[in-house]
């Protein structure tokens, strides 16, 4: 089938992943045209790249490139106007990312209706965020990793300095993943390093005289936790990430209802790191509560969870060797097979 994937956010393609950070969302449309290709289809990913190219046999083509006149299947990425992007269609659908309250518009729903589409979401947790006033076929296909973390090394977290990693965004419950750690994780063991991956605090620990108001709190938070092993990192491409959460004993997730993607927790399942998560958003279809990780509904439990895993080699190889292989079963081909079941 000739498939046609559009997206209008920001330039990247399908190798950008591999080399540079990206979100949850932009990393999903990198990988699925790919994957699609490899199940036989002709594939073409509209988006603002500055270079229209072919990757993985998918033609990536350039916003201002020629608009096609027909295809068969067309996947909108988040915007419901993009469902217009080709008149001329067979199966339309809206691969919605991130909270879809936005949907519950009359705007949307007239648009949802009269292009006939189908709705993908990512997590059940983020399907009830949406309060359709019509007939809609709704459908909900979890995300899968890229290979960078499904064929990463093995674990060598043990023997070295214990480590946790956060990757939260600073406003998602970051200042409340720091702070338990400095007044409760870290005294229970004294030489461990919490690594703190984001890109906004490693550019304002960079130039602190441009450092946004919003931020200058959390920065302020977490560059005096440095005394307590905390450490600024920037997010780096999925080569990379893959080969740093190998040294990782535990992924402090402290979430938030609006975190409906979680896709750095279902990447570090996949290479091997174990989770301890406050219970919110769609972290409770990312792991398996007590095998994976832990979704800890206290500040003790959490503690208690984190601990254990960075001290004890016993129970972090159990859950290492669960999360990794749970995180791996899944790959984009069989996500893309789940898609042809809704367009075909």
């Amino acid at each position: 089938m000739l498939v046609t994937l559009v997206d209008d956010s920001i330039p990247f393609n399908g190798s950008t992943p591999s080399f540079q950070p990206l979100g949850g969302p932009e990393k999903a449309f990198a990988s699925l045209p790919g994957a699609l290709s490899r199940r036989g289809h002709v594939v073409r990913a509209f988006n603002r790249s500055p270079h229209s190219m072919g990757i993985e046999n998918v033609s990536w083509i350039n916003w201002e490139g020629r608009k096609p006149p027909i295809t068969e299947v067309l996947i909108a990425f988040r915007k419901p106007t993009l469902l217009e992007f080709t008149r001329a269609v067979s199966a339309r659908v809206l691969w919605v990312a991130g909270h879809a309250g936005y949907l519950n518009t009359q705007a949307a729903a007239d648009m949802l209706s009269r292009t006939s589409a189908k709705i993908v979401f990512s997590a059940d947790a983020q399907r009830k965020t949406f309060k359709p006033n019509s007939q809609i076929r709704l459908h909900t296909i979890q995300p899968a990793v890229r290979d960078e973390y499904r064929n990463a090394g093995p674990m060598d977290a043990k023997g070295k300095k214990p480590t946790a990693v956060v990757t939260a965004h600073p406003k998602h419950g970051l200042d409340w993943a720091v702070t338990l750690w400095v007044e409760k994780i870290r005294p229970r063991l004294p030489d461990g390093e919490l690594q703190v991956y984001s890109t906004s605090l490693h550019k304002a620990q960079e130039d602190p005289a441009k450092v946004p108001d919003e931020l200058k709190e959390i920065l302020a938070l977490v560059t005096k936790a440095a005394s307590s092993g905390v450490v600024i990192k920037a997010p780096r491409g999925d080569v990379d990430m893959a080969s740093n959460y190998r040294y990782a004993r535990v992924h402090l997730y402290p979430s938030v209802e609006q975190d409906l993607m979680a896709s750095t927790l279902l990447e570090s399942q996949a290479v091997g790191v174990p989770a301890v998560c406050r219970p919110l958003g769609a972290v409770g279809e990312r792991i398996v509560d007590g095998q994976t990780g832990y979704l800890a509904a206290t500040d003790e439990a959490f503690v208690d969870h984190a601990v254990r895993l960075l001290t004890e080699d016993s129970a972090f190889d159990t859950v290492s060797g669960a999360a990794r292989a749970h995180g791996r079963r899944r790959s984009w081909d069989s996500v893309a097979g789940e898609f042809e079941s809704v367009f075909r």
